[in-house]
């Protein structure tokens, strides 16, 4: 464990050594600043339905673009064999790195917490909701992460793991809305509600915090860095 908190503890400063950090979480905080304001002074809404509604569809490009570069950016450095050459394990070094990009995540939101500040001061906020889309979004940025680092160690090029991420993100978020289950048997809507990262979003964001949802979320990362692994492993044989 130490060992992957030192990988991560690495990873992380190295956003910050870079404008690349800077540039991420200013664009975000921008527009879910424009999000709020939007939703609290042109449409009068003094909550944060509309922040955590829209958040999700903010993160399909903000998450792709935290996880394109950290294999293909390796490998154009030519660290990647540094890394593997070195006494620890491709486990250590992937979790590492996933710590590390949920650092950069769990940075960006809490720069969002003035927000939920500003409506507790001028009126009165429902803390179930707020607390369960905040962990939602937590889970969820997970998620995408655990997918987009899958797909950047599938290819060299962090163009096409961001537009792969994105896609790969969309289609399981919107896999179980009625967008998409519409006029399917009952039995096939239900697996597809289940499979959706969305469907187990917007339970979360409710306030209702239900370990099957939490349970679904931890494996559906656990599944990609499982993949990611497999990935790794499979061009180090090559």
């Amino acid at each position: 464990m130490k060992t992957i908190l030192t990988i991560a503890k690495r990873e992380f400063k190295a956003y910050f050594q870079s404008p690349i950090a800077y540039i991420y979480l200013v664009t975000f905080l921008v527009l879910v600043h424009w999000i709020f304001l939007r939703g609290f002074f042109v449409i009068g809404q003094g909550n944060l339905r509309s922040f955590f509604t829209l958040l999700p569809w903010v993160y399909l490009f903000f998450v792709p673009a935290v996880a394109m570069g950290k294999w293909s950016e390796e490998r154009k450095q030519g660290t990647i064999e540094l890394l593997f050459t070195m006494p620890i394990s491709e486990t250590q070094i992937l979790l590492g790195k996933f710590l590390a990009g949920l650092g950069l995540l769990s940075v960006a939101l809490f720069l969002t917490f003035p927000l939920p500040v500003t409506i507790a001061l001028i009126g009165k906020i429902d803390l179930g909701p707020m607390i369960g889309g905040y962990l939602g979004l937590l889970f969820l940025g997970g998620a995408y992460l655990a997918i987009g680092l899958w797909v950047s160690a599938l290819t060299d090029n962090q163009i096409i793991a961001f537009i792969l991420g994105v896609l790969v993100c969309f289609a399981l978020f919107i896999i179980g809305e009625p967008l998409v289950t519409s006029g399917l048997p009952p039995m096939l809507v239900s697996l597809l509600q289940y499979a959706g990262l969305g469907s187990h979003f917007e339970s979360i964001g409710r306030g209702v915090i239900d370990s099957r949802d939490c349970i679904y979320y931890i494996s559906v990362i656990s599944l990609f860095l499982f993949f990611n692994l497999k990935a790794l492993e499979a061009r180090a044989w090559r």
